[in-house]
């Protein structure tokens, strides 16, 4: 499936700037269809599988519990 710049900002929540630097930069793959460039959907499956596990990694390591010092001392 192939989508406009447009649904593509809206489909990685990017600006639509963003989206066209990145296709500058050849970042992303397009077709020039003599109107409009048009990006394949399923080239961004890896990147967004990687977001995914990132966010879980970092959720993992906030949820984690703080240990206590044993150096510290009260001092009551």
């Amino acid at each position: 499936m192939y989508l406009t710049i447009k649904q593509a900002a809206e489909y990685l929540s990017m600006t639509e700037e963003t989206i066209e630097k990145l296709i500058q930069q050849r970042k992303i793959r397009t077709l020039f269809d003599g109107t409009e460039y048009l990006i394949y959907k399923d080239q961004f499956n890896t990147h967004l599988k990687q977001l995914e596990k990132y966010k879980q990694l970092i959720q993992e390591i906030l949820n984690e519990p703080i240990p206590e010092d044993l150096d510290i001392k009260d001092e009551d």
